[in-house]
């Protein structure tokens, strides 16, 4: 399974237990191993390429939780993607030493130098706060051997330029510098090397993400309890094999669901299965008696299927690399491939941001069948 798993057999069991992910992404083959190396790194991946977890895991793996100080800075030029990293992080530490504490503007300022003084491993913040911060002298640079600039394009560019300089320049003398990003011009090259060691040049186009066919992301909007309903319904239709999922359970809606799809050609894999019910499940889905199969991430991993038509996300993934890692079992080895959500009301706002740069296409569920939402068939009749 490429690098990342033997990456993998260096890390903590309970890293290992984490990685849900079916197959690394290209940029994480790539920078991995390079990161865990101390080199210094200019990276350029598309949007939604796996790039967090690709300086996240080999930080994880660099830093010492038992060390009461904070040795890595994650830098990002927007609230928001900050508070992304730090939620990925906070998934991946749980049951580690590792601490993360997000710095950024519009948060109260004296809470996080509380924070600060608890010596968090890492710290993941915007320019200005953190300028703030070290100014004041809460945020010590020198103990910081990691600093990653996130959308470095836009860290690198004149409004930002002086002050990320200046704080890669009072870290460790020791320090390792990664930029990450989805285009990184000249300049920005040249800047970056100002401050870097020799760095190590990656790039992943977009022809290189793992879609070989051609792949439609669609989304049907239906209220949460009619979810069950829609799905039934799918399973009928012609020439479908779907893998389905959800994003977590207990038991008791496990043995809820399996009662629910009873007459449908639907199952669910779940943990508690035998391996033999396991292998019989798939099986039949293989043969085509199944036609959509309910999973976790965490079921559903180290699956190998052949040929699925969908992936269906009958809830909304929580982040991108959750959404990119689910969706890119379909359209493979030049297939053609469709990635359906459904989406109810709530979910929508998350559901936006996931989808970002990805175009999607509305579908309407009526009548027994997919249809796109603007098509003429599901017009309905005038009243008289």
């Amino acid at each position: 399974m490429g690098i990342m798993m033997s990456f993998l057999e260096n890390m903590d069991e309970m890293f290992k237990e984490k990685w849900k992910f079916e197959y690394e992404m290209p940029i994480q083959e790539k920078m991995i191993p390079e990161m865990l190396a101390g080199k210094d790194i200019v990276a350029e991946s598309p949007t939604g390429s796996g790039k967090t977890l690709a300086f996240v895991l080999p930080l994880l793996q660099l830093v010492d939780g038992d060390k009461k100080q904070t040795q890595a800075l994650i830098i990002t030029p927007s609230q928001e993607l900050s508070m992304q990293i730090v939620n990925v992080i906070r998934e991946w530490v749980t049951g580690t030493g590792i601490t993360v504490t997000q710095l950024i503007g519009g948060a109260n300022m004296q809470r996080q130098i509380e924070q600060l003084k608890k010596k968090p491993t890492i710290v993941v913040g915007t320019p200005g706060r953190l300028a703030e911060l070290i100014k004041v002298r809460k945020l010590k640079m020198h103990d910081i051997r990691h600093i990653v600039l996130d959308e470095g394009d836009q860290l690198l560019a004149r409004d930002h330029r002086v002050v990320v300089k200046n704080m890669i320049e009072a870290a460790n003398p020791e320090r390792q510098v990664i930029a990450v990003s989805a285009t990184i011009t000249d300049e920005i090259e040249i800047v970056a090397s100002k401050f870097m060691n020799d760095p190590i040049r990656i790039q992943v186009g977009a022809e290189e993400m793992p879609k070989s066919g051609k792949v439609v992301h669609s989304f049907v909007k239906t209220d949460a309890r009619d979810k069950t309903d829609v799905l039934r319904g799918i399973s009928y239709l012609n020439g479908i094999r779907a893998l389905a999922f959800i994003n977590n359970v207990d038991q008791l809606r496990m043995k809820e669901m399996k009662l629910r799809y009873n007459e449908a050609p639907i199952a669910v894999l779940h943990s508690e299965m035998t391996k033999f019910e396991r292998q019989q499940t798939l099986e039949s889905f293989r043969k085509g008696e199944l036609k959509i199969l309910i999973a976790t991430d965490l079921a559903a991993r180290g699956l190998d299927i052949d040929g699925l038509t969908h992936v269906i996300h009958i809830d909304v993934p929580h982040t991108v690399e959750q959404y990119l890692h689910r969706s890119g079992r379909t359209g493979r080895a030049g297939g053609d491939g469709e990635v359906l959500t459904l989406l109810s009301y709530p979910e929508e706002r998350d559901y936006r941001k996931l989808t970002k740069g990805i175009k999607t296409v509305q579908k309407v569920w009526y009548k027994g069948h997919l249809a796109e939402g603007n098509s003429k068939t599901i017009a309905a009749p005038k009243k008289k």
